[in-house]
């Protein structure tokens, strides 16, 4: 029989090497709403992903470190981030101080072993936050092991005008946050060149909210990815090929799934999409 990786003189042809990284996939718990965060426990462990990152909202399990852990226990699905409770809607979750909650969200991912916290920037009416934002996220750093991955956001539109509702800015890209989430939902919406914010942040890009947008104004669309105009493929193959060692977690949205197996669908071909660009080619 002949040997499949010979060519026909009989020479061994040279073999393609897949490199995998160390980077694990994780779901977002907002990825099944209106779900609720157990059942992204059940749903991520069934599809195989590597873990869930907490979207600490209105939904009490999610606020409840006793009970994630039992979940994470039951399972055998590890809690590999918290995002902290920044959004409009969860504003009195967790206390109304921004700083607490910040605290609250690294003591729980202390204590379940989760690596980030991913953190917004503050809203421009939270004044006394945002002026000591920067130096007291540095000050978080030398107390802790856990990583605070800044996101970027986006700007809204009302008639016809730009609207800032960030302060610094929505985009964290140019400041000094050693550690920053790259969402490539908001990159779609906020209308930014994804690659160059890519390549810029380089190695401070400790996280990645994996999802896709078409760039509707004002509209937040979270796609599978590969459904929209985003460089997602890319993104995770530079990755790969750098050898990224931080989270890459499917941020998707599943509201408008018409039944539970469409959910289910759209979350394992959101993993597939992941896993598959997730490699490079040693020979690339």
């Amino acid at each position: 029989m002949d040997d499949m990786d010979s060519d026909p003189e009989g020479e061994k042809a040279p073999m393609s090497v897949i490199r995998v990284p160390s980077a694990k996939i994780a779901l977002s718990t907002a990825s099944v709403y209106p779900e609720r965060t157990p059942d992204a426990f059940e749903l991520a462990a069934r599809l195989g992903y590597d873990g869930v990152e907490i979207m600490v909202g209105a939904d009490p399990v999610s606020q409840d470190i006793d009970v994630l852990e039992r979940l994470s226990d039951h399972y055998q699905l590890p809690i590999l981030a918290i995002h902290a409770p920044c959004l409009l809607v969860t504003q009195r979750v967790w206390g109304k101080d921004p700083w607490a909650k910040l605290k609250r969200a690294q003591r729980a991912a202390e204590r379940v072993g989760a690596q980030t916290v991913v953190v917004h920037p503050p809203f421009r009416w939270q004044r006394d936050y945002a002026r000591d934002f920067e130096t007291g996220l540095a000050r978080m750093r030398e107390e802790t092991d856990v990583v605070f991955a800044v996101e970027n956001m986006f700007p809204l539109k009302a008639r016809g005008n730009k609207v800032v509702p960030y302060s610094p800015d929505w985009n964290p890209v140019d400041y000094d946050f050693p550690q920053v989430t790259l969402d490539l939902s908001h990159t779609a919406v906020s209308g930014s060149d994804a690659w160059e914010m890519f390549t810029k942040l380089g190695d401070r890009l400790a996280h990645l909210h994996l999802a896709d947008g078409v760039g509707i104004p004002n509209k937040d669309e979270h796609l599978v990815p590969g459904r929209g105009n985003q460089p997602c493929a890319p993104i995770l193959e530079r990755l790969a090929a750098n050898g990224f060692g931080g989270l890459v977690v499917l941020e998707v949205n599943t509201r408008k799934a018409a039944s539970r197996t469409e959910r289910v669908d759209d979350l394992a071909e959101a993993l597939a999409f992941a896993r598959l660009h997730l490699a490079a080619s040693a020979n690339a």
